[in-house]
């Protein structure tokens, strides 16, 4: 008998242990990423980040490859409490009409010209999102932009003419590839790679990161550098979930959150200077577009942005006026051709 009550006096001892080191709260962080993306990466580096900092407190368990939805079915979970976190890019261009600044071409140079866009900016980014029922903890990135097809080389925005180009659920995306003579169809990230596999769609176009981790490179002939578009990624949550958290978990996550942007901004340059190998080594044929070509191309886009969007003039405006020397601006409120 005494055995017995040592047994479970020590089995009730590790119980208590290891409850007092369980986090009060577990909340579930969906995205689209598959393995080896920046997507995966970053918000795998959130997560740890967050399980370091508050464990009595937070976990955060990570769902990707749209195993917890696609983008849109995300952001619908998250007002239904379904889902903690998720990681959307340009899908919030359909969520306010504001977001859609980064769907112009060539707005944004390079990632310290975004960080200063950010610092300027960064308030009418979270009312729009709050308005909808959403709360931007922090950023991240999906990066720049480029062409894949099994057509042709892309180097002008007329090489794009009739080819089925598959772009993310974004009213501004649409446009801009529409205004190039694409045939822009809209699809989830996760069901591409079969559209490629089987005709359904001739090309898309993404950051290295998400081509290579998608393996893309095994179903495409051509990938064209055109850098057209910098997409930032969100790590949002529900308005009414941040606003329910504790102060300290609230600071605590956008602390992660902040970190975690500087770790993405490192990596992301890291695998742009690896990942360009990997599709070539695949035997994709790679060009560099004319972006002059496609700067001038875009004056359309910005435009109607312009007459569009309630404030969208002096949001082009301040985003180019905070860019680099890389680009001239034009008096119209559009890239000029960049100065290379």
């Amino acid at each position: 008998m005494k055995v017995i009550a040592k047994i479970l006096a020590a089995t009730t001892a590790i119980g208590m242990a290891t409850g007092a080191y369980a986090a009060e709260m577990t909340m579930k962080f969906g995205h689209v990423g598959a393995p080896g993306s920046l997507f995966e990466a970053s918000v795998d580096n959130f997560a740890a980040c967050v399980n370091s900092a508050m464990p009595d407190k937070v976990e955060v368990q990570t769902f990707g490859s749209s195993q917890l939805g696609k983008d849109k079915e995300l952001l619908q979970k998250l007002k239904l409490g379904q889902v903690d976190f998720a990681l959307p890019s340009s899908v919030m261009s359909s969520v306010d009409d504001s977001f859609g600044i980064f769907e112009m071409p060539y707005i944004i140079t390079d990632r310290d010209h975004m960080r200063r866009v950010q610092g300027a900016m960064m308030e009418t980014f979270q009312n729009a999102a709050q308005a909808n029922g959403y709360h931007i903890v922090g950023l991240a990135e999906n990066g720049f932009r480029h062409i894949t097809n099994n057509v042709r080389p892309i180097n002008l925005p007329a090489d794009l003419a009739g080819i089925k180009l598959r772009t993310p659920n974004g009213v501004w995306r649409l446009k801009m590839f529409q205004e190039y003579g694409a045939n822009p169809t809209p699809m989830a990230f996760s069901d591409v790679f079969t559209a490629l596999q089987t005709g359904v769609i001739d090309g898309q176009e993404n950051p290295y990161a998400q081509i290579a981790s998608a393996k893309f490179q095994e179903v495409q002939k051509y990938l064209s550098i055109t850098g057209h578009v910098y997409t930032p990624a969100y790590i949002l949550t529900s308005k009414s979930k941040f606003d329910g958290l504790p102060a300290d978990i609230q600071a605590g996550l956008t602390e992660c959150a902040n970190k975690t942007q500087d770790f993405t901004y490192e990596k992301a340059a890291e695998l742009e200077a690896s990942l360009l190998k990997v599709i070539e080594d695949a035997g994709v044929e790679v060009n560099t577009a004319d972006k002059a070509a496609f700067i001038e191309a875009s004056k359309p886009i910005y435009k109607q942005f312009a007459d569009e969007v309630e404030g969208g003039q002096e949001m082009i405006d301040t985003v180019l006026g905070l860019g680099n020397a890389g680009y001239s601006f034009g008096a119209a409120g559009y890239p000029a051709a960049p100065n290379e």
